[in-house]
């Protein structure tokens, strides 16, 4: 069974950057099979949003609230999609998830925390 495994995350300050990653785990499959991977994140108290994505080609799409501060790139050799978040802002806080399809199936990691204080 794939799975997706997102790490990185942590406490940083305002102004701060760090770099999340998103693997593939369970399987020979590799994450380079997915035509498109997603970052979401999860604020307290709101809904999910939609923050990058990548697809098989190299073409990225963004939220408007993180252009020009987040890159999201892959790296085939390393079968890892990454989440590069600089200027970080307490707006930034809550769990990040990656997603992608594979096959039939829509897969989701479990989440990696992330904390920006002011």
């Amino acid at each position: 069974q794939v799975q997706l495994v997102e790490s990185g995350g942590g406490l940083e300050q305002l102004g701060g950057s760090l770099r999340l990653s998103c693997s593939a785990s369970g399987s020979i499959l590799s994450i380079n099979v997915m035509a498109r991977i997603s970052w979401y994140r999860e604020a307290p108290g709101k809904e999910r949003e939609l923050v990058a994505t990548i697809i098989s080609g190299g073409s990225t799409k963004y939220a408007d609230s993180v252009k020009g501060r987040f890159t999201i790139s892959r790296d085939n050799a390393k079968n890892t999609v990454y989440l590069q978040m600089n200027s970080l802002k307490p707006e930034d806080t809550g769990v990040y998830y990656c997603n992608g399809p594979l096959g039939p199936h829509d897969l989701w990691g479990q989440g990696t925390r992330v904390t920006v204080s002011s």
